[in-house]
């Protein structure tokens, strides 16, 4: 067997879910945060500049969330508060529903992330103006807004192993080829 027929092997075996953007998008901001959070106070204007890639990326997530692929955009993941209830509960009775595409509950993580993303952009960038330069307070809140993302990454990460347990499929390695075995 050749490279090209294992090739074509693996393509009927899975689906394509998550396009290079999304892809390309979700390995960026994870680099990108990372190293804004770990310069941090001292990082100054590379801290910034970071900040500022990672407001970029989300706010073209954001457009590519109503403009792009199947798997990209929100109305196709983004579940109803019923309906991710429903999948909580059954992701504690050992139940839960194999999902091509993002679960409910890693559909509201990603809003939830998105939602603290911009929210630690918005509070960072506007501590750089001249009305909010050294306030305490938003600098208090673009803390909270920080270490929760992390904290979400945290249990994004912790949901990601269990569903890959759970289902024998190996997520980390769809976000990196973009597929996911066909059911």
């Amino acid at each position: 067997m050749n490279l090209r027929t294992l090739g074509k092997g693996i393509c009927r075996q899975s689906v394509p879910v998550w396009d290079l953007f999304v892809r390309v998008f979700h390995w960026s901001l994870v680099f990108a945060f990372t190293a804004a959070y770990v310069l941090s106070d001292d990082g100054g204007a590379l801290h910034h500049a970071f900040g500022y890639v990672v407001l970029g990326l989300v706010a073209a997530r954001i457009a590519w969330g109503f403009t792009g692929t199947q798997h990209a955009r929100f109305s196709s993941f983004v579940p109803q508060p019923r309906v991710f209830v429903a999948y909580c509960r059954d992701i504690a009775a050992g139940r839960e529903r194999r999902y091509h595409g993002h679960n409910p509950a890693g559909a509201a993580m990603i809003v939830m992330l998105l939602t603290l993303l911009v929210s630690t952009g918005v509070s960072g960038w506007l501590l750089t103006t001249d009305m909010f330069w050294g306030s305490k307070g938003l600098e208090v809140i673009h803390e909270i807004c920080a270490n929760s993302v992390l904290a979400c990454a945290v249990i994004h990460v912790r949901g990601v192993l269990l569903a890959s347990w759970r289902h024998r499929e190996n997520l980390v390695g769809a976000m990196f080829s973009g597929r996911k075995r066909r059911d």
